[in-house]
């Protein structure tokens, strides 16, 4: 076969892909206006998962040549137009555009979903909140540097659900518009991102070098490009956005950083069979409250995840996460029992155990 024949071929599958499209699309502006009708929320996670999943499978079944990484890729991104053609939804996140939060929202909601920066995780769930925005993205916790405190607060202080997790690698990059390090004599970085990659900096004669702390890796990139005695340590995102030349990439002191994220909303999930469960739970000030409470988790065969001890307002609260659905028979008996304890903060498919 010639490639022009190739080419023609390609051509026909492109238009018949076209075709297929614009009927898909047809249809999700028909649930589009039954979910209007019945106020149902656009974004179902569960629903997306549940489709994935099936695709991935009849994929192997036909031992098709995608792998199962490209099919959820070419999916969410379908998810993600469609959404915007039922209902364009503003997603707030901690901000600026080019952090990891920015890339986590992408993940979810795609290339063309309407963002919005804000910059402070209390700000995002106030978005959330008030309906200026109907999603939020924050960061939960760090391989690291453990639990983000405001998130918790915040989902305390706030009604709202988490409805998605997205676990995010972390990769760091030095950046600069000088080509010779010997000569940068300052680094722009969010504070913790110098701990980060200490090593890398230690390695290369760096670490007596200014470090600069600001608010989020994509603004340090921002201040080198105007600063041509300066580096900045940020995603390899925002180094393209402001055009700073890359010097060295994934300057990580360990290739197993990852942040996980969640996504909140105003609504509930239904199950999906494969979930997770996130409380806070406010346990009475007595001897064995704990031990009492986790051993109803072991009873009823629930297998818990996470736990942390945590600080709101004075008060010690712990913060967990387990398998399963609120729905699940054993976890009700369990809310049931402690109803005057527990803060449900959502039941959402589980992406990952722990990062």
């Amino acid at each position: 076969m010639t490639l022009e024949e190739i080419r023609k071929k390609l051509d026909t599958l492109d238009d018949k892909l076209l075709e297929i499209y614009n009927s898909r699309f047809e249809l999700v502006l028909k649930v589009g206006e039954i979910k209007n009708k019945t106020k149902s929320p656009i974004y179902r996670p569960e629903r997306e998962k549940q489709i994935i999943e099936r695709l991935k499978s009849k994929n192997r079944a036909t031992n098709g040549i995608l792998t199962d990484e490209a099919i959820e890729a070419l999916f969410m991104e379908l998810f993600s137009i469609a959404r915007n053609f039922e209902l364009p939804e503003r997603v707030a996140f901690l901000g600026p555009e080019a952090t990891f939060t920015h890339q986590a929202a992408e993940m979810k909601f795609g290339a063309l979903g309407n963002y919005q920066p804000i910059h402070t995780i209390k700000g995002v769930f106030r978005e959330v909140a008030s309906g200026k925005a109907k999603f939020g993205v924050v960061p939960i916790e760090n391989s690291f540097n453990g639990i983000v405190s405001d998130t918790i607060s915040c989902l305390s202080d706030y009604n709202l659900k988490i409805v998605a997790e997205v676990v995010l690698s972390v990769h760091h990059v030095l950046a600069s518009s000088e080509d010779d390090i010997k000569k940068i004599k300052r680094i722009y970085s969010k504070d913790i991102a110098f701990g980060q990659c200490s090593k890398f900096l230690e390695d290369f004669g760096l670490d007596n070098v200014e470090q600069i702390p600001v608010e989020s890796t994509a603004k340090a990139a921002q201040l080198a490009k105007k600063d041509s005695e300066s580096a900045a340590i940020c995603p390899e995102v925002a180094a393209k956005m402001y055009d700073l030349p890359i010097l060295f990439k994934d300057i990580g002191d360990s290739g197993k950083n990852r942040t996980r994220f969640f996504i909140i909303s105003d609504f509930e999930n239904e199950a999906s069979g494969n979930d997770k469960t996130t409380i806070l739970a406010k346990l009475p000030n007595r001897s064995g409250a704990l031990v009492d409470f986790l051993l109803d988790f072991k009873e009823k065969k629930i297998d818990l995840t996470k736990i942390k001890s945590h600080i709101v307002g004075g008060v010690s609260v712990f913060f967990l996460e387990f398998s399963g659905h609120r729905s699940d028979k054993n976890i009700e008996e369990i809310f049931d029992k402690h109803k005057e304890s527990i803060k449900f903060l959502g039941s959402y498919v589980k992406e990952a155990n722990d990062v």
